[in-house]
């Protein structure tokens, strides 16, 4: 957990019912700047793959914005462009770390970074790790979802799948983008940042978290209103445990609440 003047934030990693823990997750503040962080990376291709994956994500986010963020006065722009430049590096990593091991070997990972600059938000996010926003009561996911994911729940609204069936649909998870050191087809990264408002909260997590439906990930927040980021965090990974699901991920969490103003 890190508690500064400037932001609650609490992180929460989690093997699941998984052998191996390919996610990463970090974060860090700048209270200098009132600036901070955080990345999650979903990795796969399993034990020596994914999880390299996804720390080789995490060490690109940080050799991209940590010696910008320790800088005297950067300008927001500069900031903001290094999250796309944080993608190309860790994609070049993993190119470069694959082409290395020979033929034949793959592993990707997923990239949610988010940069908080006061109340300034921008992120960056690439596969189908979940970015939400809790305001007012109400529980949105403001990043794009790269996997098919959203066209099979569309089809549930058009009356072809019932709930039942989308949420079991074999194709649900397959991503269509992610940092697997080739083309990324898909980059959600807004130019204009989002401005948090009154006693907004963050919550970032890779899939696993999505073993929480929406309603039950917003009833668990509706119940914390003014708990700590910690609080809030065990309280989500303690309903996942109680779900029990053989199946489950692998899961970060993370949940950022800015300071008062």
């Amino acid at each position: 957990m890190l508690a500064t003047p400037s932001y609650d934030i609490a992180l929460v990693l989690d093997p699941g019912q998984r052998d191996t823990q390919e996610d990463a997750i970090a974060a860090r503040v700048f209270d200098a700047t009132n600036a901070g962080y955080v990345v999650v990376a979903d990795g796969m291709g399993g034990h020596d793959a994914g999880e390299v994956a996804s720390d080789l994500v995490l060490s690109a986010w940080r050799d991209a914005l940590d010696a910008q963020l320790e800088a005297t006065g950067p300008a927001e722009s500069t900031l903001a462009d290094c999250l796309p430049l944080a993608a190309m590096q860790a994609n070049a990593a993993v190119a470069s770390h694959g082409a290395a091991q020979g033929d034949g070997f793959r592993m990707g990972s997923t990239l949610l970074g988010v940069l908080m600059l006061g109340r300034r938000v921008y992120w960056i996010s690439i596969g189908d790790s979940p970015l939400y926003l809790y305001r007012d009561g109400v529980l949105r996911q403001i990043n794009e979802d790269h996997s098919l994911a959203p066209e099979i729940d569309a089809k549930v609204a058009a009356g072809t799948l019932t709930e039942a069936e989308a949420r079991q649909h074999p194709d649900r998870n397959q991503l269509t983008s992610v940092i697997m050191g080739a083309a990324i087809p898909k980059v959600d990264c807004p130019e204009q940042p989002l401005e948090l408002l009154g006693d907004d909260l963050l919550l970032l997590g890779s899939d696993g978290l999505q073993y929480l439906s929406d309603p039950e990930i917003g009833a668990i927040l509706h119940d914390h209103p003014q708990s700590l980021a910690r609080d809030i965090a065990d309280a989500l990974l303690q309903a996942l445990k109680a779900k029990a699901d053989p199946d489950q991920d692998n899961v970060s969490i993370a949940v950022v609440k800015p300071a008062r103003q």
